[in-house]
C-alpha cells in the first residue's frame, strides 16, 4: 500500500478573504457589529411595545405598586443571578447611581401602570413617546442647553398629537386623571434617560442596573401603605406573569446598555420610536380601538420624535 505524507496546507494570498468560519462563531461576529446591535434594538422594542399590554391586563389582578415592585424585583433577580461574580466589587458611586436612577424608575413605571388604570394600554404608549422630545427641554431647565430647531419642531408636532391623542373630539386637551398620570410619569422617564447620560462610563452597567432595578422594586412595596394600596390575594397567575414581565424587562436593560455602545444615541431613538406603534398594534390585536383623530395624534407623536433626533446639515461654501 502506497503511503504519502499529509499536504501541507497552502499558505493564504495576500489580500484573499479569510477562511469560513464556523455558523456560530459568524454569528457571533456579526451580533457584534453595528448591524447586529441595531437589530437587537428592534427585538427589544417590539418586546418593550408588548409590556404595556401585560401591565394593563395584570392591573385587573393587583394594584399598580405592587405589580411595579413584584415587576422591577424579578428583573432585579435574573441579573443578580446572571451577574453574581461581578457583584463583589460595587462601588459607592455605583450605589448613589443605581438609587438616584432606581427612583426614576420606581416613580416613571408606578405612575405609568397607575394611569393605565383608565386609559388603554396604547394611548399609555404614545404618550409615554414623549419623553424623547420632552428630553431636550429638561436638558434646558437644568443644564442651560438651549434645545436646536428640529428638537422645537419635534416638541410642537409631539405636543399636537398629544392634544389629538387625549381629547379626540377636537373641542379640548381633555386630559383625564388617566393621561395625568401618564404625562408625570413621562416626565421621571426623560428624567432618567438625562441621569443615565450623566453618570455613563463611570460606572460598571451590570452592578448599576441591578441596583436601579432593586431600588424601584423596594420603593415600590414602601409606597403601598402610604397610599393605602391593598396587598392582593396570592395568585399563580400575578407571580407568573410578574415574572415574566420581570424578565422581560432585565432583558431589555442589559440590551439596551450593551448594544448602544455600539448604536448611536440618534439611531437608537428612531428604533425606540417603533416602540409605540407595536404597542398600539398589540392593542388593536386585544381589542382596543382608537378614534381616527386619536390615531392621527399617535403618528404625530411618533413623527415628532423622529423629527426632534434629526439635525439640519450646514452648507459649506464652495
Amino acid at each position: 500500500m502506497l503511503h504519502t505524507s499529509p499536504p501541507v496546507p497552502a499558505a493564504p494570498l495576500k489580500g484573499a478573504p479569510p477562511p469560513p468560519r464556523g455558523v456560530f462563531a459568524q454569528l457571533k461576529g456579526k451580533l457584534a457589529g453595528t448591524r447586529g446591535s441595531e437589530a437587537a434594538l428592534v427585538g427589544i422594542t417590539m418586546i418593550w411595545g408588548t409590556t404595556f399590554l401585560a401591565v394593563h391586563s395584570l392591573l385587573a389582578h393587583t394594584g399598580p405598586l405592587m405589580l411595579t415592585g413584584l415587576r422591577f424585583g424579578f428583573a432585579a433577580l435574573v441579573l443578580a443571578a446572571i451577574f453574581a461574580p461581578h457583584l463583589k466589587g460595587i462601588t459607592r458611586r455605583e450605589l448613589m447611581a443605581g438609587a438616584i436612577v432606581g427612583t426614576a424608575i420606581f416613580f416613571g413605571y408606578a405612575l405609568q401602570a397607575k394611569g393605565m388604570e383608565t386609559i388603554p394600554s396604547s394611548k399609555s404608549a404614545f404618550i409615554t413617546a414623549l419623553y424623547v422630545p420632552l428630553v431636550p427641554l429638561l436638558q434646558w431647565a437644568v443644564l442651560r442647553r438651549r434645545p436646536h430647531i428640529m428638537a422645537w419642531a419635534g416638541i410642537a408636532l409631539a405636543f399636537t398629537g398629544l392634544v389629538l391623542l387625549a381629547g379626540p373630539d377636537g373641542a379640548s386637551l381633555g386630559l383625564g386623571a388617566g393621561e395625568v398620570f401618564t404625562l408625570i410619569a413621562t416626565l421621571a422617564i426623560a428624567a432618567e434617560i438625562l441621569l443615565v447620560s450623566a453618570f455613563a462610563g463611570t460606572v460598571d452597567v451590570r452592578r448599576v442596573s441591578l441596583v436601579q432595578l432593586a431600588v424601584a422594586s423596594l420603593l415600590s412595596f414602601l409606597a403601598m401603605p402610604l397610599t393605602g394600596e391593598a396587598v392582593p390575594d396570592f395568585s399563580w397567575t400575578l407571580v407568573l406573569a410578574a415574572g415574566a414581565l420581570g424578565a422581560a424587562s432585565a432583558l431589555i436593560q442589559v440590551t439596551m446598555n450593551w448594544a448602544q455602545k455600539r448604536v448611536s444615541p440618534t439611531r437608537a431613538t428612531l428604533i425606540y420610536a417603533g416602540e409605540p406603534v407595536w404597542a398600539g398594534i398589540v392593542g388593536r390585536l386585544a381589542g382596543e380601538r382608537l378614534p381616527g383623530l386619536a390615531i392621527l395624534g399617535a403618528v404625530l407623536i411618533v413623527l415628532g420624535v423622529i423629527v426632534s433626533e434629526l439635525r439640519l446639515s450646514r452648507r459649506t461654501p464652495d
